[in-house]
């Protein structure tokens, strides 16, 4: 079955008057043209998500609307006027850290206040107002550099805000922020949009595009997809088909030579228990499905069915459009699988203390060869911190640690070219070229020397960089600069591989050609160890562990986890969303209850059929009707959150508290 080529999408004219009205914009740099011609409009109060991979035109979008360039032709206007002369009305955050790391949180909300022209006394009380809206007041006098990822977004936030703009535009603006700071910004964008405020923001993780009211799908400059989340996963005609067997890796082999689009299986993702198959007709593709694993000797363990999610339709439509991912075969030469199964990192009771502060508690854990553990954990639970011992770059304090079957001289040469570090903030010099970088890197691992053009021919391809390797590292955009890093730490082929985020700002086609590349590591025997803040990425590993305040709380298989979570989640929509949130956050745990765009995510420990009373009771008391209430799964990131707020209720808090 051929695939038909997509047709080109026009967007409808929205009827209502717009806050942003986007027509005909075009932006060239020399030759090349990186908007062609999109057609956007934005209502007052929107959410809307722009989303694409890297290189989409989202980036020059923004700053065109932002006013800080001009446009080739076309135009973009705020409320009637064009963006230039509508700079008063507008706030902006970009991709990049944007305040002044030697200011405090006060004085970097006063400074742009007044750069702003907003009178003093309104600086100070808008600055209090927004400080107390996310829970920041009590670091008025702290330094912005000595703040967490999370912490300095919510502060950018805060002080884009202080001039009360009408529109607010966000460049990726959780990036790096971890799972429970990303649930209070978009609480927090939810509350400034029922005010009235619109937001245009672009996003590389695509869980949270599900919490725009609309979203458009940008690529090569063109829109091609327009609608809120729910209208473009029921476009796409397909479902998800969870299915788990013994072997994955032969299973995801045995299947993706039949999946493209138009075919019974458009898609095949490989997770840490599971595979994720798409497809448009289940009861057709369940049985090819089942006679192709058995001729491969793999027997179907269980299957579930599920709506698709954002980033399959995402990923399925770039496909449609030619677009496919970086899949390039690594020039692999030592196999390390004899391992598998022995320990290749572990940690026993492992303690370490900076003066009075514990950042980690007697953690216990073990990483085996060929498998990929995840550690996760809010900013300030000691992850980093526990990777710097792992690692042999930090003493403990006590416990012990093994690594690459090694429990002393974990500094030694030898140690050292057994493992690969992708380090969360610095893994490449920015003042050297891509090709200087990579031969330096393989110098330092000690990639032999008959190894090290194919080694790094393979990381220019991997990255799509190929022709480019005398440009300077620190001119790469950061999706880019993450493939480079990731190649430069494996090159060496590693035992034992440690990476911390690393595919932060990293869109989703690209993640999947690292998961790709990962999961091959492992599947040749190498330990991996990674940390990651989106939490859908987490499902990717085969055991993870939960961290708390320095301690690890929660231990087990992705599937075990969720499994593990007590209580059921009821997904409601109603006729006034943002009023529901702020009622049943006055009225139960705030950890309970999410908003989704229109869609209201509640966790009860009733069971599901007397949960959706009490809450339809509840509602309706306060003149708040339902539409439709249904039992929902628990994601990755609602189990981390309940684990994080059970664990601060217990007295347990991070070091950024």
């Amino acid at each position: 079955m051929t695939a038909a080529p997509p047709a080109p999408f026009t967007p409808a004219v929205a009827r209502e008057a717009a806050a942003i009205r986007i027509r005909d914009l075009v932006k060239r740099y020399g030759a090349l043209k990186a908007v062609r011609g999109i057609r956007v409009e934005v209502k007052e109060g929107e959410i809307f998500g722009l989303i694409g991979p890297d290189g989409a035109g989202k980036t020059s979008t923004f700053q065109i609307a932002a006013g800080v360039m001009e446009a080739t032709s076309g135009s973009v206007e705020i409320f009637g006027a064009q963006a230039r002369q509508a700079r008063a009305q507008t706030g902006y955050l970009t991709q990049n850290f944007s305040l002044y790391p030697d200011l405090t949180v006060d004085e970097n909300i006063r400074y742009i206040g007044d750069l702003r022209r907003v009178p003093k006394a309104d600086i100070a009380a808008r600055g209090r107002r927004y400080l107390q809206m996310f829970d920041m007041d009590r670091f008025a006098s702290r330094l912005a550099g000595q703040l967490s990822g999370g912490m300095k977004q919510k502060l950018a936030l805060a002080c884009a805000l202080v001039p009360e703009p009408r529109v607010l535009l966000l460049d990726e603006p959780t990036t790096g922020v971890d799972p429970v700071s990303r649930r209070e910004f978009w609480d927090t964008l939810a509350h400034l949009a029922a005010e009235g405020l619109t937001i245009l923001l672009a996003t590389p993780y695509l869980d949270e595009a599900e919490r725009c009211h609309r979203v458009a799908l940008m690529h090569q400059g063109e829109i091609h997809e327009l609608g809120t989340p729910g209208e473009l996963r029921a476009r796409l005609g397909a479902r998800r088909m969870e299915l788990r067997t013994s072997n994955l890796a032969l299973a995801e082999e045995t299947l993706s030579p039949m999946a493209g689009p138009g075919q019974e299986i458009i898609d095949v993702q490989r997770f840490g228990d599971r595979l994720d198959l798409l497809v448009p007709h289940p009861d057709i593709a369940l049985p090819m499905v089942e006679r192709s694993l058995n001729a491969a000797g793999l027997a179907i363990q269980e299957t579930l069915l599920d709506d698709p999610t954002l980033e399959n339709t995402f990923v399925a439509r770039l496909r449609a459009l030619g677009e496919e991912i970086h899949d390039e075969p690594f020039p692999g030469h030592h196999s390390h699988s004899d391992r598998r199964g022995q320990v290749a990192v572990g940690a026993s009771r492992l303690t370490k203390q900076f003066g009075s502060f514990t950042a980690v508690h007697e953690v216990s854990l073990e990483v085996h060869y060929g498998e990929i553990y995840g550690l996760l954990g809010a900013n300030g639970a000691g992850k980093t911190t526990i990777i710097k011992m792992l690692c042999g770059l930090l003493d403990p304090t006590s416990g012990g640690v093994q690594l690459a079957g090694r429990t002393e001289e974990l500094r030694s040469t030898e140690v050292r070219q057994r493992i690969g570090y992708m380090s969360q903030k610095f893994s490449l010099y920015n003042d050297l070229s891509i090709e200087e970088n990579l031969e330096f890197f393989a110098g330092v691992y000690g990639v032999p020397g008959e190894e090290r053009e194919e080694k790094k021919r393979w990381v220019l391809a991997f990255s799509g960089l190929e022709g480019r390797e005398k440009q300077l590292t620190g001119s790469l955009p950061q999706g880019w600069k993450q493939r480079v890093a990731f190649g430069a730490a494996i090159m060496h082929e590693p035992r034992v591989l440690f990476l911390d985020e690393p595919t932060s700002g990293v869109d989703p086609l690209a993640r999947r050609s690292f998961w790709k590349m990962i999961n091959r590591l492992a599947d040749a025997g190498t330990a991996i160890l990674v940390t990651t803040h989106y939490l859908e990425e987490a499902e990717q590993c085969n055991r993870l562990g939960m961290m708390v305040a320095g301690e690890l709380v929660a231990e087990g298989t992705p599937t075990a986890i969720k499994a593990a979570q007590e209580g059921h989640l009821i997904e409601f929509v109603t006729d006034q969303p943002q009023r529901a949130l702020d009622l049943l956050k006055n009225d139960t745990d705030r950890w309970r209850v999410s908003l989704f765009g229109d869609r209201l995510h509640i966790i009860t420990n009733e069971n599901a059929v007397t949960g959706e009373r009490i809450y339809r009771e509840k509602l309706a008391a306060a003149g708040i009707n339902v539409i439709s209430a249904k039992p929902g799964r628990f994601s990755l990131e609602d189990v981390f959150i309940a684990v994080v707020e059970k664990a601060r209720l217990q007295g347990k808090v991070g070091s950024e508290d």
